[in-house]
């Protein structure tokens, strides 16, 4: 079988690294389609993954994406057609359920954010089926979607496929003595960020003062930082960040991944910005790993991170032994889901009615 994943933005990557491999595994072909956003295309290369890269993130706003859109579809549909895939895969899945739904071929989309409202409103209804994780609180077409207990950021950060090494991390900034905090900015310019913006210099430098009185500060940020905060700027390899991750105290920041992908490792965070998402609603509600804070002020981050310092680390631990054991082996699913479409369906259509 050949299998068409469609890849978008760097944590595609990772989402898709282990189920790629296991396809492989079962001598599967994979064709990799790949698109120019931050670190997607080094990703890719460092991990040694062949790609067709098909289009490049514009400036941002409708008229850029709108633009991008036709282009890539475009360019995805000859992909596909000189390929030849028996299915496609992808996050969001915008480009392979157009391209599907004009070839015949199965598209399967996988997808976590709710408030890409736009976005699901040109996918879902073109799609084949549309595979969410439980906690899923938005909108999906009635026939054609399955849920599944667990999060994105369990395909690659499960203990089935991950484990931390210390050696990595402190090769890549972590402070070899003391606790170390991780921030993350993004740079609103995605097709669900429009309206968004993100936080002010000066609660960011809040941040940073608060938590460099408890140990070491490191800033990943898409957008440039100031030239008085550059000497916290995570200059780490982008694909062993994870390892780095998975030693610090906390997170604190804009991305709803990375607040996931810490929750999962064990680590606390602390998702802020506007708009939540249903996982780190659930990872709150259920685990307490994450807290999600919509309004950005200072009082509110303060007292999160005032919460999460008063806990011992081996607090956090237990409650990821509580989530791991509530959820699947995402990869292998992805993976099962991809190889066996459309029987994955019919079964899961099959249960709702006993």
């Amino acid at each position: 079988m050949k299998v068409l994943i469609d890849i978008g933005h760097p944590a595609h990557v990772h989402f898709f690294r282990q189920p790629i491999t296991l396809l492989k595994q079962r001598g599967h072909e994979i064709v990799i389609t790949s698109r120019d956003k931050e670190f997607a295309l080094q990703l890719l290369d460092e991990l040694g993954l062949e790609h067709h890269s098909l289009s490049a993130l514009g400036k941002g706003g409708m008229l850029s994406l709108a633009s991008e859109l036709i282009s890539r579809d475009r360019a995805l549909l000859r992909v596909a057609r000189q390929t030849r895939p028996d299915v496609m895969a992808a996050i969001g899945g915008v480009f392979i359920a157009h391209v599907g739904k004009l070839t015949g071929i199965p598209s399967l989309v996988f997808y976590d954010t709710e408030n890409a409202t736009l976005q699901n409103a040109i996918t879902y209804p073109f799609a084949s089926a549309v595979i969410t994780p439980a906690c899923y609180e938005a909108w999906l077409p009635a026939k054609r979607h399955m849920r599944y207990a667990g999060y994105h950021e369990l395909s690659y950060l499960h203990p089935n496929y991950f484990s931390p090494d210390r050696t990595i991390a402190l090769d890549n900034g972590l402070a070899s003595e003391g606790d170390t905090f991780f921030l993350r900015l993004v740079s609103w310019q995605a097709n669900h960020d429009i309206g968004e913006q993100g936080w002010s210099t000066q609660l960011l430098k809040q941040t940073i003062d608060k938590l460099s009185q408890h140990g070491k500060v490191l800033v990943s940020s898409e957008s440039a930082l100031p030239a008085d905060l550059q000497q916290y700027a995570y200059t780490g390899k982008v694909h062993q960040v994870h390892h780095v991750m998975a030693y610090c105290r906390a997170f604190i920041g804009e991305s709803a991944t990375m607040a996931s992908e810490c929750a999962v490792l064990g680590v606390p965070a602390i998702y802020a910005a506007h708009t939540g998402r249903g996982y780190t609603n659930e990872q709150e509600r259920r685990y307490q790993l994450v807290q999600n804070i919509f309004e950005l002020n200072w009082d509110a981050l303060n007292n999160a991170i005032d919460t999460i310092l008063a806990h011992p680390q081996h607090h956090w631990q237990q409650q990821r032994q509580q989530l791991l054991h509530d959820t699947i082996d995402v990869a292998a699913y992805v993976a099962d889901c991809i190889e066996t479409f459309p029987q994955p369906l019919l079964s899961y259509q099959a249960s709702l009615h006993r």
